[in-house]
């Protein structure tokens, strides 16, 4: 996480500051916004030429407009009054130079007086096989609506950050923010990295929400599935999530090969 205030330069100075981030997530928050402020995302990403930026503004987003640099001219990302609506995740596509860096650079509102405003928001690169000219309007990039093949559903189950067995209990559309919400009572978690997926007093069931991209029509289904997927700003998105009984029929006949990349505990 970084920390700044615009107070703390000097009154007359035009020099842009400059802050640069070394990791692939993580959070800014700029303090009273004053002129300008150029943020270097510059982790290691020696092995990915192209990368997706997805940012995040805060709830109290003030005083700024987020812009990206490419091929030597800004284009606006967030706007100040965009940069309000909280739930609003917005992606684009980087391409990185040699060095790997990602140049964001935020332009101070004019106001006519000082007021208690905070520029902040949280960011995350992601290698991107999905980037692409509207990748600004989705809301995680990484997200992808095509089923998974079963190679890539055995992964899944390994790297994911949630595992869960489940139906779906109702899904709500957002289309002023490009996504879709699933609702999920869950009857076992196999694996989840934080408590997104709660589980009711007294009883075993397990409820929790989980994103996807608008484009990907989900609807309702009947039935058992597994649910796989990662989670992004505090978010679940989801991945895989094929009907839980032709999971075993790929997950059985994988084993019997000796082809599954680990061990998945069956019911």
């Amino acid at each position: 996480c970084c920390v700044g205030s615009g107070l703390s330069r000097e009154p007359l100075s035009r020099a842009v500051e400059q802050v640069h981030l070394r990791c692939t997530q993580g959070s800014l928050q700029w303090m009273y916004p004053a002129r300008a402020l150029r943020v270097l995302l510059e982790p290691n990403l020696a092995s990915s030429r192209h990368t997706t930026v997805c940012i995040k503004p805060s709830s109290d987003f003030q005083g700024a407009s987020i812009y990206v640099e490419a091929a030597g001219q800004l284009q606006l990302v967030v706007s100040e009054a965009e940069g309000a609506r909280a739930r609003r995740v917005w992606c684009f596509g980087a391409r990185t130079a040699r060095t790997g860096r990602v140049a964001l650079f935020l332009q101070a509102s004019p106001h006519s007086h000082i007021g208690r405003r905070t520029a902040a928001f949280q960011y995350e690169l992601l290698s991107s096989r999905a980037a692409g000219p509207d990748s600004k309007k989705m809301a995680l990039a990484e997200a992808m609506c095509r089923p998974c093949d079963n190679v890539e559903l055995l992964m899944a189950i390994c790297s994911s950050d949630f595992v869960v067995k489940g139906s779906i209990q109702s899904v709500s559309h957002d289309s002023e923010n490009h996504m879709s919400q699933v609702d999920v009572r869950a009857q076992r978690v196999y694996r989840q990295k934080n408590r997104i997926f709660q589980q009711e007093e007294g009883r075993g069931q397990w409820h929790g929400p989980i994103r996807t991209l608008l484009q990907c029509q989900v609807k309702k289904g009947g039935g058992d599935f597994l649910f796989t997927g990662n989670e992004h700003f505090g978010e679940a998105w989801l991945g895989c999530a094929p009907r839980f009984k032709d999971f075993l029929l790929v997950y059985r006949a994988a084993r019997e090969r000796g082809a599954n990349p680990c061990e998945f505990e069956l019911d």
